[in-house]
């Protein structure tokens, strides 16, 4: 049982990077010409994500509360089916609206992330094959040749491409391996207008053999890390992008593609190697139904932040995501307390750590749903009125801590949450 109670105090690194995440089309509202919108629309996802949060019209108040909530850093998305919601027909209106929401963030001082592919694109270019093709690579080179000039003085750090990494049907595995040559030719066109350092944000999840002493669990949750993990670090590391049942290719773009790792980490999941596709059950004793609906998030699994960044001593490492979901906030306090608890121990190990990201900022649109609450702010998607949680404030103080201590947490939660009611 985890006891936050009992957690000894924490100090970050001088300089240690303290904010949160978003994503455009999960915050903004009318993201009316992606390809996510189009899916919506024909009722292949479940629920529309309409105004989102609003952000894209209440972006200069959620600034002031960002500030007043004390984050020095910020990681957004710009979308690129507003900047170019045509094939070749570029938007100035939204550019401009990016470009002063990034004059804001600066001017307050802030640490800028910006990420140029947040799983949304203009939908003319999904229906010409989107990222199936590597013959589409035209369309986001020209892209980031438009826009990225115009940003590049104010951010920080880069991402490419958001959490190309996971899924592993046969069409999937044809996007991931095209993905790694979107992702090192991104990184190569920002090179020629920044001097920021560029990754792409890594779904980093930890997987663990259903039965730990089972041999082919244990080939498998092999197989399932090899898949969705490291053949993505062998490939930035090497060049070499080896494959299961692919014959190894050498793309010398994609060798060192990336000056840090962004790290997005969120639990484990269980690998079974008696079922088809692998998906095991979480042991009943560890299973938090935190929201009134079935999610991956349904576990608290701080642990694997040390053993899978222990992996990546050779770069400086940043958390771009790590979050929980959930309706009582306090298993959101202890969520962070737990898995800050772990990066620091990483630390202690030899990890480079140089930033830790929340996400999210404020609850949003979860593809596909309202119901799963990430934020730090509640967010009434009625009214879009916005509340900060405790959570927020225990941020807060985290933040101007560079760590936390038992003070802090007992300042901010008096008990153990449960699900009992």
């Amino acid at each position: 049982m985890y006891d936050i109670f009992s957690l000894p105090d924490v100090k970050f690194p001088e300089n240690f990077i303290w904010g949160s995440a978003t994503a455009g089309h999960q915050l903004e509202g009318d993201n009316i010409h992606s390809n996510w919108w189009a899916l919506e629309q024909a009722g292949k996802v479940g629920t529309k994500s309409g105004k989102a949060c609003n952000h894209y019209a209440f972006y200069k108040q959620d600034l002031e509360l960002l500030k007043s909530l004390g984050h020095k850093a910020y990681r957004m998305s710009i979308e690129w089916s507003r900047i170019e919601p045509a094939n070749g027909a570029f938007n100035k209106e939204a550019m401009d609206h990016y470009i002063d929401l990034l004059t804001r963030l600066k001017e307050a001082k802030m640490t800028v992330y910006v990420t140029l592919h947040h799983f949304t694109h203009p939908q003319w270019f999904e229906e010409l094959g989107g990222f199936q093709k590597l013959s589409n690579l035209k369309y986001f080179e020209r892209f980031i040749n438009h826009a990225v000039p115009k940003i590049a003085q104010f951010v920080d750090y880069w991402n490419v491409i958001n959490e190309f990494n996971l899924g592993n049907a046969e069409a999937r595995i044809d996007f991931k391996l095209n993905m790694l040559r979107y992702h090192a030719r991104g990184y190569h066109l920002i090179k020629q207008y920044s001097s920021a350092p560029i990754s792409s944000a890594h779904a980093f999840i930890h997987y663990f053999p259903y039965r730990r002493h089972d041999k082919f669990d244990n080939i498998m949750t092999d197989l399932q890390d090899w898949r969705d993990n490291e053949f993505f670090f062998h490939a930035i590391r090497t060049g070499e992008i080896v494959f299961p049942f692919r014959d190894a290719e050498f793309d010398p773009e994609i060798k060192g593609s990336a000056d840090f790792w962004a790290v997005n980490y969120y639990t484990r999941h269980m690998v079974d190697a008696k079922l088809a596709a692998l998906e095991g059950k979480r042991f009943e004793h560890k299973t938090l139904k935190m929201i009134p609906m079935n999610f991956y998030l349904e576990e608290m699994f701080p642990e694997g932040l040390i053993s899978n960044l222990e992996r990546l001593k050779d770069k400086p490492v940043h958390i771009t995501e790590n979050g929980c979901s959930c309706d009582d906030d306090r298993f959101r306090i202890t969520y962070i307390a737990l898995h800050l608890s772990a990066l620091h121990e990483a630390i202690t190990r030899g990890v480079d750590l140089k930033a830790y990201l929340y996400w999210s900022f404020m609850d949003n649109y979860e593809w596909g749903s309202f119901v799963p609450r990430f934020g730090l702010v509640n967010v009434n998607f009625e009214t879009f009125e916005r509340t900060p949680k405790q959570s927020a404030l225990f941020y807060r103080d985290i933040i101007n801590e560079n760590g936390y201590n038992q003070a802090i947490i007992k300042k901010h939660i008096s008990e153990l949450p449960t699900l009992m009611k």
